[in-house]
């Protein structure tokens, strides 16, 4: 198996401050890293309007991460944002397809 480069966006609630989000952020992005992958850059979008509702919010605090992961540390990253109360909405794209 070999790592591959990934884009994470994720919808996180629009409640969470500034300081809960990167907390919230760096919380999953421990996955990859213990997992001996890297995290190749973060993006915080801040809040946004959506393009529909979701789970009964209007807003959301947009943020995405490249990085670089095995398959199956992907897959877990994927698992456990969906587990997640804080997050509204993930989608994890493969970059070097």
């Amino acid at each position: 198996m070999s790592a591959h480069k990934y884009e994470l966006m994720f919808i996180a609630d629009p409640e969470l401050d500034e300081r809960g989000l990167k907390k919230l952020t760096e919380q999953y992005l421990e996955i990859v890293t213990k997992e001996g992958g890297s995290v190749d850059g973060t993006d915080y979008w801040g809040r946004r309007k959506l393009a529909y509702e979701i789970q009964g919010k209007t807003e959301g605090n947009y943020v995405v991460v490249n990085y670089t992961a095995e398959p199956a540390t992907s897959d877990e990253l994927d698992r456990l944002l969906n587990l997640s109360e804080s997050v509204i909405r993930t989608k994890i794209l493969r970059k070097d397809k």
